[in-house]
């Protein structure tokens, strides 16, 4: 295992100890997401935690609890969300996020806006000046109206594209069955307003915008073949 992996790896350690028996968790998707889940199916073998639910954020993270034994429910199937853990792409001075890089986001938003606390685990080179530095903004569109919607994310200053997949033909299909479009703004300097202008446009299921949402980030290092993780 390399730097980077082990430092992953340590990210998700941390974050998967703060999970205690009794709880209802939000599962996070993503690289470093699967070490949290994979260290809370551990835990949770060993006996180490009790009596715990785990509510995945996508087919990624279902398919990963299932595989280490952790049960399993639904937003429709509980009152609340004791602590959600989950990665990001960009995490903004103000713990402001874009997320989508997976094509998750929609599923994401439902479960980390329902916890109780949100934790979001990265490596440094997720930590940014401002949103839309390091990448372009996922939206996720009903098929039948990409192009209108394309067309009005270029009224707000956006260079749009449709996501295609890779090592499949066609456009990449969300856990919903709907297209993501990467709309680049360049600077976001009101992720705030701009999430609810583009959540405003017909045909719009959601963004990958995530505004005042995060309690704690869990921030992982690698300094040579050195791993390190810090809190903000």
């Amino acid at each position: 295992m390399d730097a980077q992996d082990r430092m992953k790896q340590e990210v998700g350690r941390v974050s998967a100890a703060m999970i205690e028996s009794g709880m209802v968790v939000g599962l996070g998707s993503g690289s470093t997401a699967a070490y949290m889940v994979e260290e809370l199916g551990r835990r949770f073998q060993a006996g180490e935690v009790t009596d715990i639910v785990g509510v995945p954020t996508s087919f990624q993270s279902q398919v990963l609890a299932d595989k280490y034994g952790i049960p399993l429910s639904s937003l429709n199937e509980v009152d609340h969300i004791d602590l959600g853990i989950d990665g990001a792409d960009e995490v903004d001075p103000d713990k402001n996020l874009t997320k989508g890089g997976g094509a998750c986001q929609t599923r994401e938003k439902l479960v980390d806006s329902r916890c109780d606390q949100l934790i979001i685990i990265v490596d440094d080179g997720k930590l940014v000046d401002h949103l839309g530095q390091h990448m372009p903004l996922p939206v996720e569109v009903v098929p039948e109206a990409y192009v209108q919607v394309m067309e009005q994310l270029k009224g707000l200053g956006a260079r749009p594209e449709l996501r295609m997949a890779v090592r499949k033909a066609g456009p990449v299909v969300t856990d919903q069955g709907f297209l993501i479009i990467d709309a680049s703004f360049g600077r976001i300097d009101d992720p705030a307003k701009l999430e609810q202008t583009i959540n405003n446009i017909p045909g719009v299921l959601e963004n990958g915008l995530f505004v005042d949402m995060v309690d704690q980030v869990i921030v992982g290092h690698v300094n040579g073949d050195d791993v390190s993780v810090t809190k903000m």
